[in-house]
């Protein structure tokens, strides 16, 4: 071989063993072979959840800590755009992603453990997290309404 020449360069020849193996392989399936359940829905969720916690709660989060450091005046204007219907609806919305992102890991948690792969037993622990995501976000602002 010259010098600075690589074997890579030179075009591959499989033995016909090996393009046998490579024909008999499986093709990886689509999404339209798939039948949606509720573990793959929870599983896109988990996902969403997370972003949307990292991308507006988190900086929620920062304004909060960083007005009550400022000051009464920050904190006020702080107070005044999370007490309005819209901050209301988005607080909602947060304690409800991290209700179900907090139920999903737990459940994510206990699949790494090796038990619930069993297909009904996996379904219906997706449907226990979306209802009981929904269920204590409810009583988290029942709660805080109430008081």
């Amino acid at each position: 071989m010259p010098r600075g020449a690589s074997s890579l360069s030179k075009p591959q020849k499989f033995t016909e063993r090996t393009q046998l193996r490579m024909a008999n392989r499986p093709l990886s399936p689509h999404l339209q072979i798939y039948k949606w359940g509720p573990h793959m829905a929870l599983s896109i969720t988990h996902r969403v959840t997370g972003s949307a916690m990292a991308f507006v709660g988190l900086p929620i989060l920062l304004w909060w800590l960083g007005a009550m450091a400022a000051g009464a005046g920050a904190y006020d204007t702080f107070a005044f755009v999370m007490g309005s219907p819209i901050g209301i609806i988005v607080l909602i919305g947060l304690s409800w992603t991290f209700f179900t992102h907090m139920l999903s890991g737990l459940r994510h948690f206990v699949l790494d453990i090796g038990a619930g792969y069993e297909l009904s037993v996996n379904k219906t622990w997706s449907m226990v997290v979306f209802a009981l995501g929904i269920i204590l976000t409810v009583l988290f602002w029942a709660v805080i309404f109430l008081k």
